[in-house]
This record gives C-alpha cells, sequence and structure tokens, in this order.
C-alpha cells in the first residue's frame, strides 16, 4: 500500500506528459513520437520526477508487441504478392545495402564490436513509418508513384525488425551456465515457431467462432491479448524475440474473418503502450552521455542522412523511377526511425553496448527525425521541371466491367452503389485515393484503384461495355473533367453525374448529361419533411408538400435553362405559404404563366425529371 501513492503519481505524470506533448509536437509537424520521447526526457533525466526508466521500459515493450502483431495482420499475402517487386526487391536491397555501409563505416573507426555495429548499422538503415507516411498524406502524394514505392520500402523496413530482434539473442554474450549448443537452440525455435503455425491454421479460427458465439465482447477482448501474448511468449522461451512471436501471430490471422474485430481490440492497448515506450526511452536516456559527445552526434546525423540519400536515389534510379521520383524517396526516408529505439533498447539490455552507446544512438535517431520536413522541402529544389510528372500507382483491373462505371466513391456514391448492387446489377467502382479503396475492398465492394481523368484507365475499366457512367467525384472541377472527356470518346455513354450545386446542375444540363443530382437537395427534402413530421403535420400532407417543393424546384430549373439563373424566383417558398382564392396572374415580361403551369403540370409527382420537359413546354 505504501508504493500505490507513487505509482499512481508516476501514472499522472506520465498520461500527463503525453496529453500535452504529443498534440504539441503534432502542431509543430514533429509527429506524435517525438512528443512522447520529449516528454520522457523532461519528467525523466530533467526534472528526475521518475527515475525507474528501466523498469517501466520493460512493460512498456508490450507496445511494440502489439504493434508487431497488427503490421502481420496487414500483411495478407495477395497484397505482398502484388507489391513484391519494390517490397523484396529495392526494399530488401535498401536495407542490405544501408546496413552494411554504415555497419562497415562504424567498424573502420572502431567505434563499436563488429556486433555492436551490425546491429547499429541495421538499425540506423531502417526509416521512420510514422514521419515518412505523415509528410505523404499532408502532400497528397500517398496514391503516387513514388509514395508507393517508399511505401513499400517502409514495409519492408518494418518487416526486417523481426529478423533484426531475432540476432540480437544470439548476439548476447553467452553465459557460462548455457547449457545447450547453437544447433539446439536454432532446433528449439523451429519447433516453436512450428508449434506456433499449427496452432493458428488448426485453433485460433476455431476458438474465436467459439467466443464470437458467446456474444460477450470482453471474452473477445482477453482472447485476442491472450493469443498475442501467448505467441511472444512461447517464441520468447524457444530463445527468439516476443516481438517475433507477436509478428507471426499476426501473419497467421491476416487471413482470418476475425481479423477486423481482433485489430480493432488491439488497437487501444498497442497505442498506449506504445506511448508509454517512446516516454521510457526518453526516461532512460543519459543525457550526461549525449552532452559530452555533442560533436560526434552532430557529425553522425549528416553522415547518417547523407548515407541512406545517396544509397536511395541509387537504388530507386537503377530500378526505373525518375530523377524526381528517386530525389523525393531519398529525401523522404534519410532519417532514423522508431524502431531504431526497439532495436537499441533491447541490444543496451542484452549487454551488447552499453546503455551510454543506446542514449548516443537514440539522440542521433531523434534529431534526424526532427531534420525531416527540412529534408523533404530540399527536395523541391533538386527536382527537375522536364521530370515533374505524378506517375500513379499501378492499376489493376482485372475483372472489370459491368452494367455502371462508378467513378469517385465518395459517400454519395456509397449509397447509390447499395441501390444498385442490391436491384442485382454489377458496378465496377474506381477511386484515386488508394486509403478509400482498401478500406472499401474490405466490405466487398468491386472498387479499383486508379484517376478518372485518365482515358487508359477508364478504359482499363470496363467503359466500353458500361451501359451507364456514374461520375460521383466529389469537386466541380474532376467532374467537368471527366464527363469531357467522356463525351469527346464516347459520345453514345450514357452520363449521370453528381453535382455540387444548382449552378453546377445548369451546366451539366447544358453539356448533355442524361442525369444529374445536386448532392444535398434529396437529403434536404427528406429533412424538412421530418422535421413538419415532427411538428405534428400529417404524414400524407408532409410528402405532398415536399413533392411540391420538388415539382417547383425542378421548374425553377427549367426556366432558368432558358432564360437565366434569376428566373423563377417568385417560386420559392420564402414565409408559411396561406390559401388564398385562385386569381388568373397577368403575362410576365419574361415568361408567361401559362408556360409556367404547362411546365408543372408535365412534371412527374414522383420527382423524376423527363428529359424532354422544356420541349414540352415550348
Amino acid at each position: 500500500m505504501e508504493t500505490t501513492p507513487i505509482i499512481y503519481t508516476e501514472a499522472l505524470m506520465l498520461l500527463g506528459g503525453a496529453v500535452l506533448a504529443a498534440p504539441l509536437f503534432k502542431r509543430l509537424g514533429l509527429g506524435t513520437i517525438l512528443g512522447y520521447l520529449a516528454a520522457g526526457i523532461v519528467i525523466g533525466p530533467i526534472a528526475q520526477s521518475i527515475t525507474e526508466g528501466e523498469e517501466i521500459l520493460h512493460v512498456a515493450e508490450l507496445g511494440i508487441v502489439f504493434l508487431l502483431f497488427i503490421i502481420g495482420l496487414e500483411l495478407k499475402p495477395s497484397r505482398l504478392w502484388k507489391m513484391r517487386r519494390d517490397i523484396f526487391g529495392l526494399g530488401t536491397a535498401q536495407v542490405v545495402s544501408t546496413g552494411l555501409i554504415l555497419s562497415l563505416i562504424l567498424t573502420f573507426f572502431d567505434l563499436l564490436d563488429w556486433r555492436g555495429s551490425i546491429i547499429t548499422g541495421f538499425g540506423l538503415a531502417l526509416s521512420s513509418t510514422a514521419f515518412a507516411m505523415q509528410i505523404l498524406n499532408e502532400n497528397n502524394d500517398a496514391n503516387t508513384r513514388y509514395g508507393q514505392r517508399a511505401f513499400s520500402i517502409l514495409l519492408l523496413q518494418d518487416l526486417a525488425i523481426v529478423p533484426l530482434l531475432a540476432l540480437i539473442p544470439l548476439f548476447a554474450a553467452q553465459t557460462p551456465e548455457a547449457t545447450t549448443t547453437p544447433l539446439e537452440n536454432f532446433a528449439i525455435a523451429i519447433a516453436a515457431i512450428t508449434a506456433l503455425f499449427v496452432a493458428g491454421r488448426y485453433l485460433l479460427n476455431p476458438l474465436f467462432q467459439i467466443i464470437a458465439r458467446t456474444g460477450a465482447r470482453e471474452v473477445m477482448i482477453a482472447a485476442a491479448l491472450l493469443v498475442v501474448m501467448g505467441a511472444a511468449t512461447m517464441i520468447q522461451l524457444a530463445g527468439l524475440s516476443m516481438a517475433m512471436g507477436a509478428f507471426l501471430a499476426g501473419v497467421l490471422l491476416a487471413e482470418s474473418s476475425y481479423r477486423h474485430e481482433l485489430e480493432a481490440d488491439v488497437e487501444p492497448f498497442r497505442g498506449i503502450l506504445q506511448a508509454l515506450f517512446f516516454m521510457a526511452v526518453g526516461l532512460s536516456l543519459q543525457l550526461g552521455v549525449v552532452a559530452a559527445n555533442y560533436l560526434l552526434i552532430l557529425i553522425a546525423v549528416p553522415v547518417l542522412m547523407a548515407v541512406k540519400s545517396l544509397v536511395l536515389y541509387g537504388l530507386c534510379r537503377a530500378t526505373g523511377s525518375a530523377h524526381n521520383d528517386a530525389v523525393r524517396i531519398a529525401l523522404l526516408l534519410p532519417q532514423g526511425g522508431e524502431f531504431g529505439f526497439v532495436l537499441f533498447t533491447a541490444a543496451a539490455a542484452a549487454g551488447i553496448f552499453s546503455q551510454g552507446v543506446a542514449s548516443l544512438l537514440v539522440a542521433i535517431v531523434t534529431l534526424s527525425m526532427a531534420l525531416t520536413p527540412v529534408a523533404a522541402l530540399m527536395a523541391k529544389r533538386l527536382m527537375r521541371d522536364q521530370d515533374d510528372i505524378e506517375d500513379e500507382l499501378e492499376e489493376d483491373f482485372e475483372g472489370a466491367g459491368a452494367d455502371v462505371l462508378m467513378i469517385g466513391f465518395s459517400r454519395f456514391a456509397q449509397i447509390a452503389a447499395q441501390i444498385l448492387l442490391a436491384g442485382g446489377r454489377d458496378v465496377t467502382i474506381i477511386d484515386h485515393s488508394a486509403a478509400r479503396v482498401r478500406q472499401a475492398a474490405t466490405f466487398g465492394f468491386r472498387i479499383y484503384f486508379g484517376d478518372g481523368t485518365r482515358l487508359d484507365v477508364l478504359r482499363a475499366a470496363g467503359i466500353e461495355k458500361a451501359k451507364i457512367v456514374a461520375v460521383c467525384t466529389q469537386k466541380k472541377e474532376v467532374t467537368d473533367q471527366i464527363i469531357s472527356l467522356v463525351q469527346a470518346e464516347y459520345p453514345n455513354a450514357r452520363l449521370f453525374a453528381r453535382s455540387y450545386d444548382r449552378l453546377h446542375t445548369l451546366e451539366l444540363r447544358g453539356k448533355g448529361v442524361e442525369y444529374e443530382l445536386r448532392e444535398t437537395f434529396e437529403s434536404g427534402l427528406l429533412f424538412g419533411r421530418k422535421t413538419l413530421e415532427a411538428l405534428g403535420v400529417g404524414g400524407e400532407e408532409a410528402i405532398g408538400i415536399m413533392d411540391d417543393i420538388r415539382r417547383r424546384d425542378e421548374a425553377r430549373l427549367v426556366l432558368q435553362e432558358a432564360e437565366g439563373i434569376t428566373a423563377g424566383r417568385h417560386m420559392l417558398h420564402s414565409k408559411p405559404v396561406r390559401p388564398e382564392p385562385l386569381v388568373k396572374p397577368k403575362r410576365d415580361v419574361n415568361h408567361t404563366a401559362e408556360t409556367e403551369e404547362r411546365i408543372l403540370s408535365r412534371l412527374p409527382a414522383d420527382g423524376d425529371r423527363p428529359g424532354e420537359a422544356l420541349a414540352k413546354a415550348d
């Protein structure tokens, strides 16, 4: 009981530091990881409020265990196979080349022994996924060709942490009490991995199926944690790292129907424990060692970034990237990464090098991460104008071709697609957002990555087979560009479009689009009707009012097509309607009430717009 207040106080300080530092550093563009690290440094080495940094680190390492489990869950074999060349070719070449060069530099200058040099060199070869993806998303470059190649390199680096962590027990100093030979250790490790694969193949899915039938969510969460911790412990007992066990468990469940449920259950624990891990790294940092070796750090950071940038540029150019793309990738990934913290901390705990060396390496990685936005800005100065072409992700339209080709998969399009699918119609969807494509694919939609403003993409997506082309993009200018392209190349195509507003609707009608709908019109009508009903108006009366407004709006559009946007203003209801005697209106200068009445009489009550309404009225 005496230690309870101390535990509570330390927990409050850590939580408070995370809550204050993470948003601040995020706002400064430095990322939450540096925020957690800075909070740990302030609480520990500077304020001396918490001195048990290494003890907290042992608990916080579970955050990395959970992180690798989630990485394993994302590694579906089909996805890996599609990106295999960039992941296993370019990514592997980058890690191996950079790791060897940095290891040789450390050995040549006699900074570390050969074990420490290898761990340090390959640890510094890893880049920061969090920083790089943040920059790509902020610049809307995640879907470009260079963005996808950079992502492939980062993915391989995330995978590389598994064998690197497995090297640490092998490199650690052997104790005199060791009774097993390296061959026996290897056999034990293989047996443990085999047992894990067998359990994952034949036990995990039936286990989750039984638990899911109970409907007890807390049991499902407990089972998810049990799987992660059980696999990690099993592999650790075999002499390998807990992180490797969790990663293998994630890979085994990547194709499971419970994958998303497991990810959702583990994610909160992963997030808070990972934050605690980086704060614990800051708590354990030896500022005295960093201050005494500041010149070494100032030299090491530019050398590290230069070596990684040159290797990345050379490999990207050798594997087919244009100059601009190679420059972007080289200056996007020159920093050390968050997994470097994991590797260096584990190596120091295993005795491969001292805690002081680990502090120096953490400082080098931290400074390189802080300089990442500057490096990304430098890329613009080194790019050539003639190569400034955004080459998109390789599109794969195998199986495309349906009754409806839907371009853009916004919220508007998602609702429309459900109607079409419920009606038994096939829909091919293309969208330029890789994140949206991945998300929609998980719900079973036939969706492909592609830019709808490109003719080759439309052809590959099966526009020639489509009976209707539905343009559901969010931006007005993009919609107009697609419609102009389709009308120029496929003049007989039936075009349905989502319009931005009333002016856009009139423009689309002027272009001859068969059907258009303002994105908020029908939802606004329904909202108003439901509000009337809530105020006591009868259901049939409210529906009649809604239909009348819909018909009046269509009549206004017909008049505005002929006479301009200001026509038909008197048809708007700007105050409550009061029943009045019918009086025949006088003839207007611009249009007659008789014409308006004929237009209204020819509009169907259900709100469908006949294409020949204006012609019939005339």
